[in-house]
């Protein structure tokens, strides 16, 4: 049944059909919803479930977190962190997240199954429809004009197969991109990308107020000749007994593609002290691997009815492999061109405002992580990660601009010093 605020026609099942729902999915639809569309959410797996990543969240993502009204208290179930410990060549580093007016003082850790979960129900009780177990394989065109006009795939336990209909689709269905595929859109080669592999294990370093980010890896299990590893790794206390410990390769590196990554990750593992408890009988779950999206490395991010939100747009930053905070920003900036756009009748006036989403997610994003493009070419060589590490982590004050530069984190008005620097370079670097 259509209701009073629905802009959907007769053979419509939805003003806007959303695809994945993890942070992007689930945060455009929030918005969305909250507008007055009706919005239907498609989730191809079922709630709580698993996802590969950190868990660690920068104040950057907090910040999405609040716009969206998110209670981020520490009574609310978030772990909250201080800043990063850096470690690399033979120096510990600890550094405080920088004091912004844009961005509050912390980050926060929580599981993906809790936070993916949390943020789902965000999007049902603003009045998102949501089916779970729906996995969608591609989108449906009009056979005149080519536009996306809903999406196809198979649902419940039968894999019994599903069309839903809509005017408009967001495809926040992660670094698979099936919608962008069916359609052609294809992933750039020239932008990079990254895996990661992480594992949980009972550990006494469960509660720190620093996330911890290892620049080298050392494979230590024979003494007498240790073996520097590609990658970086980190280690982020849970706070309920377990860490979550992981590391990332970049495409950039000669070692990408060529590599046992879970092999890598127990040979750091290995040579870390015992008493962390970093060792196979204290593993909670298994190694779980994934592909890191980053650059832009899918565009355009709308064409003829497609918006592409997230990891699905290439959405990850390239500096540090943070995924989430972008996924809910581009959410955030998808929701304000649609809800603009289904104000408007279709045609012209509203292929305008839909044709704004790509030219604010570039100026949000775009020269920043061109930057982050150049960064993994230069520490993709081994020479220069080494000489990086030993010459700048000694050196505070540099450390704390390269704080705010990995992690986007810099007041683009009325900063200090290194705000201006950032924020003058980001903007003067084309995004192209």
């Amino acid at each position: 049944m259509t209701s009073a605020t629905s802009r959907r026609g007769p053979n419509e099942d939805a003003d806007v059909i959303v695809v994945g729902a993890g942070p992007a999915g689930s945060t455009a639809a929030t918005y969305l919803a909250r507008a007055g569309l009706d919005v239907l959410l498609l989730e191809k797996s079922t709630f709580p479930r698993e996802k590969v990543c950190g868990d660690g969240i920068t104040p950057r993502g907090v910040k999405q977190l609040v716009d969206l009204g998110v209670d981020t208290r520490e009574e609310a179930g978030w772990l909250h962190n201080r800043g990063l410990r850096v470690v690399g060549g033979g120096v510990t580093v600890e550094l405080d997240w920088p004091s912004l007016a844009d961005f509050p003082p912390y980050g926060v850790v929580r599981p993906r199954n809790d936070f993916d979960d949390l943020l789902a129900g965000c999007a049902k009780q603003a009045g998102a429809r949501m089916v779970e177990n729906t996995t969608v394989t591609g989108a449906v065109t009009d056979d005149r004009t080519g536009r996306v006009v809903g999406v196809e795939g198979k649902s419940g336990p039968e894999r019994e197969p599903v069309t839903y209909r809509a005017p408009l689709v967001l495809g926040c269905d992660g670094v698979s991109a099936r919608l962008a595929l069916s359609v052609g859109i294809q992933k750039r080669e020239d932008r990079p990308m990254g895996v990661a592999v992480r594992r949980y294990y009972d550990s006494p370093r469960t509660k720190d107020d620093f996330l911890e980010s290892h620049l080298e890896l050392w494979d230590r299990s024979n003494p007498a000749e240790p073996t520097l590893l590609p990658g970086y790794g980190w280690i982020f206390g849970m706070g309920d007994g377990t860490v979550n410990v992981g590391l990332g390769i970049l495409s950039t590196s000669k070692a990408y593609g060529n590599t046992d990554y879970r092999q890598l990750l127990r040979s750091w593992l290995d040579g870390t002290p015992e008493e962390w408890g970093f060792r196979e009988e204290n593993a909670t779950g298994r190694i779980g691997g994934a592909a890191l999206p980053m650059g832009f490395n899918r565009v355009p991010h709308y064409r003829d009815g497609l918006l592409l939100v997230g990891d699905a747009g290439g959405m990850v930053n390239p500096f540090n492999g943070e995924g989430i905070a972008y996924a809910m920003e581009s959410a955030r900036l998808a929701a304000e061109c649609v809800v603009h756009a289904m104000a408007r009748p279709a045609g012209h006036s509203r292929e305008q405002a839909l044709g704004r989403y790509p030219r604010v997610v570039s100026q949000s994003m775009g020269g920043y992580f061109r930057m982050g493009h150049i960064f993994t070419k230069l520490i993709g060589n081994p020479t220069v990660m080494r000489m990086a590490t030993k010459h700048g982590l000694p050196r505070t004050t540099l450390m704390r601009f390269v704080l705010k530069l990995l992690a986007n984190l810099y007041d683009a008005k009325d900063g200090d010093a290194m705000d201006r620097v950032i924020s003058a370079t980001t903007r003067l670097t084309p995004s192209a």
